[in-house]
Formats: C-alpha cells, sequence, structure tokens
C-alpha cells in the first residue's frame, strides 16, 4: 500500500489535491503541518496530524512542524464562532516551548537522517516583515473576492459576531508560511484538519501565483464521536498529551471508555497496527464485544505512544485495583 492509500485506509484523508498521491510516489516530499500554540501542551485533538506527520517520516518522506509563533499572536477564525483572545509574547514563547518538547517525543529530528524531522517557527520570517511591505508582496497577489469565498469567512461575516480585519488576514498570513516553506525549504505538501482546507489552498494559489509552482495538499477529516459530541472532550475539560494536565490513568481510561463503533475507527487513526492486525482484532472483538478487546488495545496502544510502557503499567494496576477484572 502507498501512503496515501494507507491514509485513506485509516479514515485520515478528507481532501486531497489533485497530483498529491502522484508526487508521493516519484520523490522524497517535504510536508507540514501548522500548530497553533494557544496552549503550553497539546491535546489529543492534535494527535491527527502528529500522526500524519509521523506516517509521512515512517513512509521515507521528510516532515516539518510549524509552530506558529507569528499565526498565534492573530488567531485563526476556521471553525470559530467568535474571536480570540490574543496571547502575549511571554505566553506565546512558553506555550511554544511546551509543544516543541512534545513534537520531538514523536518525530525523530536526527540530522543525520536524509528525512528528519525539522521544526519551524513563523516568527522568525514575520518578526522584520513590516506591514507595507506584506501588502505589497502578499495583498496583492490574493483578491478579497478569492478570500471572502472561503467558508470560514462567509460563516463569520453572515454570524451574529462578525469578523476583524486580524482575523480576515489570517488566510494570507498561513499562506505566506506555505509559500517562505516552498521557497526556502523545498517544502511542497501542507496537511491539516478539514476546517484548514480554505487556509492550505490560499497557499497553494500564493505559490501560484508568485513563483509559477506547484504546491499541493490534503487535509484529515475533524474526529468526532459517533453520537455527534467532540471528540477529546469530557465533563473534565480537554485530554492533554502533558500528564501534567492529565493524568496516564485517566488518559488510559479515557480510550477504554469508547464506544465500539467509535473504536472501529480509532484503532485505524490513532494506532500503527496493520490492516491484517487490525481486521483480526475487529473479528475477535465482534465475537466477544463484551470482553472490550478494541478498546484494550487502542488504550494500550495510545498510552504506550504517548506516555510509555511504564506509565501504561501504572495505569493498568490503577485500573485494576479500582475496577478489578
Amino acid at each position: 500500500m502507498t501512503l496515501i492509500q494507507a491514509l485513506r485506509w485509516r479514515g485520515m484523508i478528507q481532501d486531497i489535491m489533485p497530483g498529491t498521491e502522484e508526487l508521493f510516489e516519484k520523490e522524497q516530499v517535504s510536508g507540514y503541518i501548522g500548530f497553533d500554540p494557544t496552549s503550553d501542551s497539546l491535546h489529543i485533538g492534535s494527535l491527527v496530524p502528529i500522526l500524519l506527520l509521523v506516517h509521512l517520516q515512517k513512509a521515507g518522506h521528510k516532515p516539518y512542524a510549524l509552530v506558529g509563533g507569528a499565526t498565534g499572536m492573530v488567531g485563526d477564525p476556521s471553525g470559530k464562532s467568535e474571536e480570540r483572545n490574543l496571547l502575549s509574547e511571554e505566553t506565546l514563547a512558553h506555550n511554544i516551548a511546551g509543544v516543541q518538547k512534545q513534537l520531538s517525543h514523536f518525530l525523530n529530528f536526527d540530522s543525520k537522517q536524509s528525512n528528519a524531522a525539522e521544526m519551524v517557527n513563523n516568527y522568525d520570517w514575520f518578526k522584520d516583515f513590516n506591514f507595507l511591505s506584506f501588502i505589497r508582496e502578499v495583498g496583492k497577489h490574493i483578491t478579497v473576492n478569492y478570500m471572502m469565498a472561503k467558508d470560514s469567512v462567509k460563516k463569520r461575516i453572515e454570524g451574529d459576531t462578525g469578523m476583524s480585519f486580524t482575523e480576515f488576514t489570517y488566510q494570507l498570513i498561513q499562506g505566506y508560511d506555505f509559500y517562505w516553506l516552498y521557497k526556502n525549504k523545498n517544502c511542497k505538501v501542507q496537511m491539516g484538519g478539514s476546517d484548514q482546507w480554505g487556509n492550505i489552498t490560499t497557499g497553494t494559489e500564493l505559490i501560484r501565483r508568485k513563483l509559477g509552482g506547484d504546491a499541493f495538499a490534503f487535509t484529515c477529516p475533524l474526529i468526532k464521536k459517533a453520537d455527534g459530541s467532540k471528540f477529546g472532550k469530557t465533563e473534565g475539560g480537554n485530554i492533554w498529551l502533558d500528564k501534567k494536565r492529565t493524568s496516564p490513568y485517566k488518559f488510559y481510561q479515557f480510550w477504554l471508555n469508547t464506544s465500539d463503533e467509535d473504536a472501529l475507527n480509532y484503532i485505524k487513526i490513532f494506532t500503527f497496527l496493520s490492516q491484517d492486525e487490525i481486521n483480526s482484532i475487529s473479528k475477535e472483538h465482534a465475537e466477544a464485544p463484551h470482553q472490550r478487546l478494541l478498546q484494550n488495545t487502542i488504550a494500550n496502544e495510545v498510552t504506550t505512544l504517548v506516555h510509555g510502557l511504564e506509565e501504561l503499567q501504572k495505569a493498568q494496576e490503577a485500573s485494576q485495583i479500582l475496577f478489578g477484572r
């Protein structure tokens, strides 16, 4: 199975630009995903983009993780119904350090490898970019009509709260990120959640108009529970990757309490088990659903991935004491 075929089977592709699949088969590709530093820890909703980068690297391609030191000062309107509070530089710096530390746990940054992961911060290329230069070099290439046609913009403008000019410019800033990485790092593919499609395609358009280049993209679906409720949210709030915010025991229990319907999807998305292994586990689970083999497998795999084997064993022991067999 090719990389894109495998990701499709896992349910990790929603939109894909024509030519993207062929590009991955033709050469070693550099691809990136942006991470929003609104907190000093990522949560399990961020696991999907992280795992996309891991799949990319496992397939021999080069992953870039972009931490939005500049875009974090603006706030992404995609999927939001109202304007976010803007963060101070000090808070952003603290959050970026936390996010960088977490990403290094999943990706191989060993520079001796030809496909070593790299981390970039868009503040590095925006900090000296003044407003007049930006509107000359970027703004003149993308029409307001093009920007207004994006769903993320239309929904906000038609809603009650409206949209500030700050948020309206977000897609240009993210588009410039892709342009900068394409030009300076030969990064040809951007990935992200399906709510990012509008921002991502602005980047491919900017690359085409300014450089005459071909850039590509695909998005993964936003994960939802079968009952329609938000994935990764509990009564206690987000499930974080930082064990100080969400204990490994609570993290383990979250996956253990997944419904059968969700577990069938999650085992493909959140584990690296092969198609044969997953088919075998799913079949065995269907024969004795009360043993919750799917849920146990996911809880074991994801807790080990995020917190390590020792923390998994502690979570299992604590569960055993509290709930017995």
